[in-house]
């Protein structure tokens, strides 16, 4: 019988490329998430009953447990960027991968691999970063020979990142950015996928891995590139911390008075602290080498998703296209 591996988070950005990948090399998949009903899609990535979406939550043990039962393998992507309901970054990237981890060892799955991210420092003053930092150290505790992927900031297909600038880029002349000179490695989010693959079917050695793609760029820099492939003209400033500050606590402010009806996705006060410290691999850190992987940069990727933020989208390049004719 194939192996069986249980993907926590396994519906979500980097989660479902996990998925397709190990479904494709020939792996039965479980899909462990909240909300199985939102995760039918995964479904296709195989053939009948290769792939089926189960519920978990993270922060049960039992619930992990039985999520776990007969795997091989296990991934952990789970991943929040605000406090949801019950789910907070301690819930989550602390108790949630304790739970993994602890009972994984327990049941005696033979490889775990463990998400992360750069940069992670306990005691940062962003709460994600902190969070994610004392859950990556409790994986290690109870998993010392798991793998521990920190990729970059992933972009991608319906990335949270390149496509917020694109979408940004089309209102106003001027496009404001936070934190312009902060430097940041994009990892493509098939490569983090591909190498979140190899390490669960043991192809590398345990230990950590810092993920970042071939170009160290800063937000600005990101941001130009998205205005170029965008076919947008804008005055790029930079918007001063104390400013951007003001802009994330009324936004916060809004999220805690209305008892959480209102998501702020926008910015908040963590998401400041995060743009104050770059995102790049560290000097001696393991990387995509140890993989095989060659990443991709994210001007030869971005173009296949973001032509729809262009002015006519998928109808500008015909127009322009059109312009070059010649009528003899």
């Amino acid at each position: 019988m194939a192996k069986l591996v249980t993907i926590f988070g396994g519906s979500g950005f980097l989660g479902r490329q996990v998925a397709r990948l190990m479904a494709k090399r020939g792996w039965r998949v479980r899909i462990a998430v909240r909300r199985p009903n939102e995760a039918l899609f995964t479904r296709t990535y195989g053939a009948v009953g290769q792939v089926v979406p189960v519920l978990c939550n993270i922060r049960d043990e039992e619930s992990v447990r039985a999520a776990m039962s007969g795997a091989d393998a296990v991934v952990n992507c789970v991943n929040i960027t605000s406090k949801q309901g019950k789910s907070t970054f301690k819930s989550i990237f602390e108790d949630g991968a304790r739970n993994i981890a602890r009972l994984s060892q327990e049941m005696g799955i033979a490889q775990v691999v463990h998400i992360s991210g750069l940069g992670v420092d306990a005691a940062s003053s962003s709460k994600y970063v902190a969070a994610k930092a004392r859950g990556e150290a409790a994986v290690i505790e109870n998993r010392p020979d798991a793998v521990v992927l920190r990729p970059s900031v992933l972009f991608g297909t319906g990335d949270s990142f390149y496509n917020r600038f694109a979408s940004l880029a089309r209102f106003g002349p001027i496009m404001p950015v936070i934190g312009s000179r902060t430097r940041m490695q994009p990892a493509h989010v098939d490569d983090v996928a591909l190498a979140a693959v190899i390490a669960a079917e043991g192809q590398v050695a345990s230990g950590i891995y810092e993920l970042g793609g071939p170009d160290m760029l800063t937000v600005r820099e990101i941001v130009e590139q998205v205005l170029k492939v965008t076919y947008r003209r804008r005055l790029v400033l930079n918007m001063p911390f104390w400013l951007a500050r003001i802009g994330a606590g009324i936004l916060d402010a809004a999220q805690y008075l209305t008892g959480g009806l209102f998501t702020n996705r926008l910015l908040n006060g963590d998401q400041l602290a995060l743009l104050r410290q770059d995102n790049i691999v560290g000097e001696d850190a393991r990387g995509f080498a140890a993989f095989g992987i060659q990443p991709s940069a994210p001007e030869a990727v971005i173009e296949d998703y973001l032509w729809r933020f262009r002015p006519s989208g998928q109808y500008d390049d015909i127009k322009q296209s059109a312009k070059n004719l010649r009528i003899s």
